[in-house]
C-alpha cells in the first residue's frame, strides 16, 4: 500500500470531521445540559460579595 502525502491529507480531514461531529454532539446532549447552564450562571453567583468588599474601602474623591 503506497501512502503518499494527499492520502494522509484525505485522512487528516475525516479525523477533524469525526472529531468535531463528537465535540458537538457532547455539547448539545442532554447529560451536559445542566453543567452547561450552571457554567452559564457563575458570573452571577458571586454578584453580592463584589460590592461588599468595595464599601470597606476608601475610595479617593473624583476629580
Amino acid at each position: 500500500m503506497d501512502i503518499d502525502i494527499n492520502t494522509l491529507r484525505g485522512l487528516a480531514t475525516v479525523f477533524c470531521l469525526v472529531a468535531f461531529i463528537a465535540v458537538v454532539l457532547w455539547a448539545y446532549s442532554d447529560r451536559k445540559h445542566k453543567d452547561f447552564e450552571e457554567a452559564a450562571n457563575l458570573p452571577f453567583q458571586d454578584e453580592g460579595l463584589t460590592g461588599s468588599t468595595h464599601k470597606n474601602k476608601k475610595e479617593a474623591p473624583h476629580v
